[in-house]
């Protein structure tokens, strides 16, 4: 698939080298020469790596603190965590008795390695920027190895991997913290499910959940997907491996270090709204017109009840579609609707949706206008940093209102991204994929599956019910390949 064909937006920026691809031109038959679409994604990552590096170049020269490194938005947990959890002298987490780390098991392996890469002892300001530069380094190799599974999931549409490789959002999130990791799991998770490897698909979608826990949210697509194809054997064993995955990680740090393990679920239960959340943002206008401010018990459970209220109505769309979504349309779906209802935004959250989107919608007009939103939201959440918890001068700093603003504004482009995927999916002819003949090229097993459970809200003679006798239709729209059982009756 040709982005100059596929894609109004690209279509205009194709005028430097020479216009938009003819449509008489067969691209697969011309030799590329060393310049294929594999290794063009390689330098276009590398590029924005250098510029990831060169974002946070004000903290490698002078260091990370208060409040340069928010006001010149450089901020890193790396650092912090190097310096305050006892990475720099010697503690590595989980392993070292009476440590406490608040991140899942397989994060606190790769702090405590990384540190050990770094030569010297104690946490002086070479060694911190050592800690940064090869965690950096380490991030970069697992951003380039994430563009490339992207590209191999959906080999007729390699170049929607560029939204990946060029992100903003990574560009100026990917060095936060070690978010980078667990999304080269997910998408190595995603590769070998297209190729319905589904126990190499269900061990790393464990290793992704012990290393933050939103990947076990693919279960829930592949759940609902298997419902409706009667392809439950489908969801059991990739379930089944990554819980038997997630048990290897987690089981023997549980039993080696019972406080340690427990200390991440413990500060997830009783943390206060994190910033950038909806319900931080609610607390601070609750503070500044007197309402009644929201406790993290409160927040917890309302947080609880619209995610499973959204995943409920994700659910009844992925079972009531005309036609069976996509497996990468309801993944990002889920997660959106996570990172929405979550009482924690962090700032690298962005890049979960990243490769998702990608799969899921990849429109560069939708991509680019939601990654500005991001941008504004990424330097409001700093300046604001730096007035409240610095004490920074002034003129550096932003009123209350406008942070809140921002956090609004990146809640509106997300979901109307959601909006977009959801009307994708009910009017197949808006999906970018198959409006172009594909079915679920990232759905592995339920790539032009058959439905088993699909229901007709407007006419219900017409839903397929497994107790009815079904007829197979054949359709006679050469874009969409799939066949679709409708009961006899109807």
């Amino acid at each position: 698939m040709v982005p100059s064909r596929s894609d109004a937006l690209l279509r205009h920026f194709t005028e430097l080298v020479g216009g938009p691809l003819g449509k008489h031109s067969s691209p697969g038959r011309i030799a590329s020469g060393p310049f294929t679409v594999e290794r063009v994604l390689i330098i276009l990552t590398v590029f924005a790596a250098l510029l990831a590096v060169l974002a946070k170049d004000f903290c490698r020269v002078r260091g990370w603190e208060t409040p340069g490194q928010f006001y010149a938005t450089c901020y890193s947990d790396f650092p912090e965590l190097f310096r305050n959890r006892g990475l720099g002298e010697g503690i590595f987490p989980f392993f070292t008795q009476g440590s406490l780390f608040e991140y899942p098991v397989l994060i606190g392996i790769i702090a405590g390695v990384t540190a050990l890469l770094v030569p010297g002892q104690g946490v002086g300001n070479e060694r911190i920027l050592g800690y940064f530069d090869v965690n950096a380094t380490l991030i970069v190799a697992v951003w380039i190895v994430t563009v490339l599974l992207t590209a191999r999931i959906n080999r007729r549409r390699p170049w929607d991997a560029a939204m990946v490789a060029v992100a903003p959002g990574i560009i100026l999130a990917g060095f936060i913290n070690w978010d980078m990791w667990v999304v080269g799991l997910l998408a190595l998770g995603m590769y070998f499910f297209s190729r319905d490897k589904l126990i190499l698909a269900g061990v790393c979608i464990g290793l992704g959940a012990a290393t933050k826990l939103y990947p076990v949210l693919i279960l829930g697509a592949v759940l609902v997907l298997a419902l409706r194809t009667v392809k439950l054997r489908v969801f059991f064993i990739t379930a089944g491996a990554a819980i038997a995955s997630w048990l290897a990680v987690n089981l023997p740090v549980a039993v080696m270090n019972p406080s340690g393990w427990r200390y991440f679920f413990e500060f997830s239960q009783d943390r206060p709204a994190g910033y950038s959340s909806p319900w931080f943002a609610y607390n601070l206008v609750a503070d500044r017109v007197r309402w009644v401010q929201m406790d993290a018990a409160t927040i917890n459970t309302l947080a609880l009840s619209l995610f499973v209220l959204a995943c409920v109505l994700i659910g009844a769309l992925a079972l009531c579609a005309p036609r069976r979504p996509r497996l990468a349309q309801l993944m990002f779906l889920i997660v959106a609707a996570f990172i929405l209802t979550n009482k924690v935004y962090s700032p690298q959250f962005v890049i979960w949706l990243i490769p998702l989107l990608a799969l899921a919608r990849p429109r560069w007009r939708d991509f680019l206008i939601w990654q500005a939103a991001e941008g504004l939201h990424w330097a409001a959440v700093w300046m604001y940093l730096g007035q409240t918890t610095s004490g920074g001068s002034v003129q550096h700093n932003i009123d209350m209102s406008y942070y809140v603003l921002a956090v609004g504004l990146h809640m509106v482009a997300t979901a109307y991204l959601m909006v977009r995927v959801v009307i994708d999916i009910w009017d197949p002819a808006q999906d970018p994929l198959r409006a172009h003949g594909q079915d679920d090229p990232h759905g592995g097993p339920f790539d032009d599956a058959r439905d088993w459970l699909r229901l007709d809200v407007f006419r219900p003679s017409r839903s397929v019910l497994p107790w009815r006798p079904r007829a197979t239709v054949e359709t006679t729209d050469p874009k969409a390949p799939q066949r679709t059982e409708v009961n006899s009756d109807g």
